[in-house]
């Protein structure tokens, strides 16, 4: 049964012009249904910082795709999300697919509030994304060849971004995705080292990768004027959830769409092959 198949039914995207949002609204639309991006850009415009905005954002939803900037596991994330599910519920929104991350108390408490909201809900549980080097922090490293992070030699299993949106529009159009929850990985453990390496065959030149110790890498971020929850932010996925608890595959992927998920040496030659790690000489 597609659940998004009368004209009027009408899906709010959070972060609509994000990495995931983006895919989702893509697909969602060229399967004809409705869409409305929710962004600081947008209009009406979406701001997590701004509630009373959101009541517009909402007007005429009936189901929506939760993302939340920078990452759940921020201070009043879950207070936030309570918010927002209070709101769309009482202004008839039916289903939620929420996005949410591996290894974070914090994240699976948002969770709880999605899934005891009374409304249709499914959860995409996410690993860390492929598209980090490509859209993401990580891509000036690449482009200067070499990855400086503190991750020593943990593996994490790298899931694709466009899996994350494949599950994400499954479970807006297709009912039986209803109270899943889709731990979603990629199909291989690996090392920073591992990405680096396959990232330089992609690219064709050499892309190292140097442990750099935790401290000196979130003081150099800060030193970077990067803004302060993406510090807090990158400090804490390194400190916290890159420490073991994820060293695991997941086949939430395959039991969401039938197929296996994208290896992480298939993305670098696709995103090689665009030109967008191109060093001009």
């Amino acid at each position: 049964m597609n659940f998004l198949r009368k004209k009027k039914d009408l899906t709010l995207v959070l972060g609509g012009t994000g990495k995931t949002g983006r895919r989702v609204a893509e697909r969602l639309k060229s399967k004809g249904h409705e869409v409305r991006i929710g962004s600081r850009s947008s209009v009406p415009s979406f701001d997590w910082d701004n509630e009373k905005g959101w009541d517009a954002c909402l007007k005429g939803v009936t189901a929506a795709y939760i993302t939340y900037a920078p990452d759940l596991a921020m201070p009043g994330a879950p207070d936030a999300i309570q918010a927002f599910v209070d709101l769309a519920k009482s202004r008839g929104v039916k289903r939620l697919v929420l996005l949410s991350g591996r290894g974070e108390a914090e994240a699976q408490s948002c969770e709880q509030i999605v899934q005891n909201s009374g409304l249709e809900w499914t959860i995409v549980r996410a690993s860390w994304f492929n598209q980090n080097f490509s859209e993401g922090a990580f891509i000036d490293m690449v482009l200067g060849g070499a990855i400086t992070l503190p991750a020593g030699d943990q593996v994490e299993p790298f899931v694709d971004v466009d899996d994350i949106a494949d599950v994400a529009v499954a479970a807006f159009v297709e009912d039986h995705h209803i109270g899943q929850v889709y731990e979603v990985t990629g199909p291989r453990l690996m090392t920073i080292a591992d990405i680096a390496a396959d990232l330089s065959r992609a690219t064709g030149r050499e892309i190292a990768y140097i442990d750099v110790p935790h401290e000196a890498f979130v003081s150099e971020v800060a030193n970077s004027g990067a803004p302060k929850e993406v510090v807090w932010m990158l400090d804490y996925l390194f400190s916290t959830v890159l420490d073991g608890r994820n060293a695991h595959l997941t086949d939430g992927v395959q039991r969401a769409l039938g197929r296996p998920p994208k290896d992480f040496s298939e993305y670098a030659r696709e995103v090689a092959a665009t030109g967008a790690w191109r060093v001009a000489a």
